[in-house]
C-alpha cells in the first residue's frame, strides 16, 4: 500500500506527503490530548472529562474553574511542552549523530543541568527560580563543552556520542560532589528536583517554556529537509547544497536549548528523549528523522507516564521521572540487544 502522495501546488512545485506519517502525528496528538483532560480530572478531588472540558470552555462552577485552570491546567501544560521538548531535542541529537543512543541521556546534557541547579540549590541555598536559570545556564555550558571537544575539522556521530559519555560521566561525579557539600535541608531539596518531577508547576514555568518551543520548534522543522539529506552523508548533503556545519551547528544549539529548558522547567526527566524519537520511527516507518512525530510522541509519553505516577501506586504518588526512567531502562537494555543482533555495536 502506498503511503507517499504527490501534490502539486498552484505554483507548479510538487509536495510529496507521507500519509502514514501524517495519521501517526494526528493520532498522537489525539492521544496527548485525551490523555491530557484524563489527567486533568485526576487527583483527590476527582472530575470528570466532560465536566473537564466544560471547565476548559468556560462553562464550570468556581470550584472547578480554580481546580482546573490553576492548579491542574499548568501541570499537564509544562508535562506536554516539557516531553514534546524533550521528544524533539533527542530526535535532532540521534539524526545529527546518526545513532540511536544519541540522545541527551546518554550524552550528559541532563546531568548538566542537573549541575547547574544544584550549584544554585546547594552552593547558594537558591529558590526554585534560581534552581531553574542555573539548570538552564549548565545545559548550554554542558552543549558548548560537548560540541568543542568533540570538533575536529566538524562534528561526527560517533565522536560526539563518546565525547558525550566522557562529559556525562564527569557531570555525574560532579553532582556527587556537591551533594557531599550540602546540608541535609538542600540534599533532600536537591534529591527532589533530581528525581524529575511535574509537582507543584505553575504558570510561571508554562509561559517561558511555551515561548521558547514557538521560536525553536518552527526554526527546526524548517530545516527537516537539510537534516534529511544530512543522515546520507556529509559529502552527499554538500553535493545537494546543503550547509552541512552551519545546519548542524544551528540544530544542535537548538537540541541543546530544549533539552535544557524542559530540565530546567521539571528536573531530568530520563528517558523520554531517548525512547520517542525511536518509538516514532517504527510506527511511520519512515527513514528520516521524524521530527514532529517525536515531538508528539515525547508529549504524550510523558502526560501518559505522569497519570501512571498518580494512579498506578495508590496513595503513594511517585514523580515522573521515577517512571519514565524504569520504562526508560528496560527500552534501552531492549535496544542494546537489538543493536547487538545487528551487528552495530
Amino acid at each position: 500500500m502506498k503511503t507517499n502522495r504527490a501534490i502539486r501546488t498552484p505554483g507548479g512545485l510538487s509536495v510529496r506527503l507521507d500519509v502514514r506519517a501524517i495519521t501517526v502525528v494526528v493520532l498522537l496528538l489525539c492521544a496527548a490530548l485525551a490523555a491530557s483532560v484524563v489527567l486533568i480530572g485526576t487527583g483527590d478531588f476527582p472530575i470528570s472529562a466532560a465536566d473537564v472540558l466544560r471547565t476548559l470552555f468556560g462553562n464550570g462552577d468556581a470550584g472547578q474553574e480554580l481546580i482546573v485552570n490553576e492548579l491542574r491546567l499548568p501541570r499537564v501544560l509544562v508535562g506536554l511542552l516539557v516531553g514534546g521538548s524533550l521528544g524533539l531535542g533527542g530526535a535532532l541529537f540521534q539524526a545529527i549523530s546518526r545513532n540511536p543512543l544519541g540522545s541527551p541521556d546518554v550524552l550528559g546534557l541532563g546531568q548538566g543541568a542537573t549541575v547547574g541547579a544544584l550549584v544554585m540549590i546547594v552552593l547558594f541555598s537558591g529558590n526554585a527560580t534560581e534552581a531553574t536559570v542555573g539548570a538552564l545556564v549548565g545545559g548550554l555550558a554542558t552543549g558548548i563543552a560537548i560540541y568543542l571537544l568533540a570538533w575536529k575539522r566538524g562534528v561526527h556521530g560517533y565522536r560526539l556520542v563518546l565525547v558525550g559519555i566522557g562529559v556525562s560521566a564527569i557531570v555525574t561525579a560532579i553532582n556527587g560532589y556537591l551533594l557531599t557539600r550540602s546540608d541535609l535541608t538542600d540534599a533532600a531539596s536537591a534529591f527532589v528536583w533530581m528525581t524529575g518531577s511535574l509537582n507543584g508547576r505553575d504558570w510561571d514555568q508554562v509561559w517561558p517554556l511555551l515561548a521558547l518551543c514557538a521560536v525553536l520548534v518552527p526554526l527546526v522543522l524548517a530545516h527537516a529537509r537539510g537534516l534529511r539529506m544530512m543522515e546520507m552523508g556529509d559529502d552527499v548533503s554538500y553535493a545537494l547544497g546543503v550547509r552541512v556545519e552551519r545546519v548542524r551547528m544551528l540544530l544542535l544549539i537548538a537540541a541543546v536549548l530544549l533539552t535544557a529548558a524542559a530540565t530546567a522547567a521539571a528536573g531530568p526527566v530520563s528517558f523520554v528523549a531517548l525512547t520517542a524519537p525511536q518509538l516514532a520511527r517504527r510506527l511511520t516507518r519512515s527513514p528520516g528523522p521524524n521530527l514532529l512525530s517525536s515531538l508528539c510522541m515525547g508529549a504524550a509519553l510523558l502526560v501518559a507516564a505522569d497519570w501512571v505516577s498518580q494512579r498506578a501506586f495508590g496513595a503513594d504518588q511517585l514523580p515522573v521521572g521515577v517512571v519514565t526512567g524504569v520504562l526508560g531502562g528496560v527500552y534501552l537494555l531492549w535496544l542494546l540487544v537489538i543493536e547487538r543482533k545487528a551487528g552495530r555495536i
